[in-house]
């Protein structure tokens, strides 16, 4: 069993996992790039997963199978719960529902997580003040989202996708939790890049993939891929199982409340988008909230 962590520790892996969202939040408009310049969104996720693929194995252990058959089947559903099902849902949703209702809907993620947990594990239940704190920070996430903007257009097939891509990455996180005491970190990671890569294959085959070389030529292409790939996949996911095994599933998932915020910051630097009043009060919001959800009682 680990030893109690100390304050300067654990403030450490919550500034880690506050870093790790900053960065998926600026993935909005990295990906945003490619498909701009020739790619679609499922060609972004199979290039990004296939580089974090072939890059961790200069890291990652030789072990190649789990030590059991129900241990590789939960390998097989971190792919699909952490890889193509979540993204399939969700770049297909800002498809076709709007980027507000999507974001809110993705944003349920934290709550979504906490109900999982709650029901089989005691030690990650949330006491009064992290629930209070958590619905805080929720409200101020759709604040942020909403940005000014009170309008809500329904889209039931594209809103029930990005329902379907919250409860994807909620269980995505359980299972972590799941086989994490069992395999090193590098292992887990690289079985969800294999098998969100295996089962894409079946899209492909209907969709295809884009193969025009001078797409992929472009330095804004490549760059953005590396990125995406290295940074935002590889790295990201090796550290955000860190970061839930060291604080704790529920908290860790409570710091995607801030991905929104992250992103329209991003957005207004690099596409000029504005920000009102409203996004500020709801960022305080969720500033306030994860606070309470975090403090560490004297």
């Amino acid at each position: 069993m680990d030893a109690p962590m100390s304050k300067n520790r654990i403030l450490l892996f919550n500034l880690l996992a506050f870093a790790i969202v900053c960065v998926w939040g600026t993935t909005f408009v990295s990906s945003k790039v490619l498909i701009n310049n020739g790619l679609r969104p499922i060609d972004v996720f199979f290039c990004r997963f296939l580089l974090a693929y072939v890059f961790i194995w200069f890291v990652s252990p030789r072990k190649l199978l789990c030590d059991s058959v129900k241990d590789e089947l939960l390998a097989v559903a971190l792919g699909v719960t952490g890889g193509s099902v979540y993204f399939l849902a969700e770049n297909t949703a800002l498809q076709i529902s709007t980027v507000t209702n999507v974001s809110l809907l993705v944003c349920t993620t934290p709550l979504l997580t906490a109900l999982l947990l709650s029901i089989g594990n005691r030690d990650e239940r949330m006491n009064g003040r992290q629930k209070a704190g958590s619905v805080l920070a929720f409200a101020g996430m759709v604040l942020v989202v909403l940005n000014g903007k009170f309008a809500l257009k329904l889209s039931p097939v594209g809103d029930l996708l990005a329902f379907v891509a919250a409860w994807s990455w909620a269980f995505y996180s359980l299972i972590t939790k799941l086989l994490a005491p069992k395999y090193s970190n590098l292992f887990i990671i690289r079985k969800v890049f294999f098998y969100g890569l295996l089962t894409l294959v079946p899209v492909l085959f209907f969709t295809g993939l884009q193969t025009d070389i001078e797409i992929y030529r472009q330095p804004q292409v490549w760059l953005n891929l590396l990125f995406l790939g290295i940074v935002a996949s590889l790295v990201c996911y090796v550290l955000w199982n860190i970061v839930m095994k060291r604080i704790g599933v529920v908290r860790a998932s409570n710091y995607i409340y801030f991905n929104p915020v992250v992103a329209i910051i991003t957005a207004s630097i690099v596409i000029g988008e504005r920000i009102t009043l409203f996004a500020v009060l709801g960022s305080a919001m969720i500033l306030i909230g994860m606070y309470q959800v975090e403090r560490i009682k004297r």
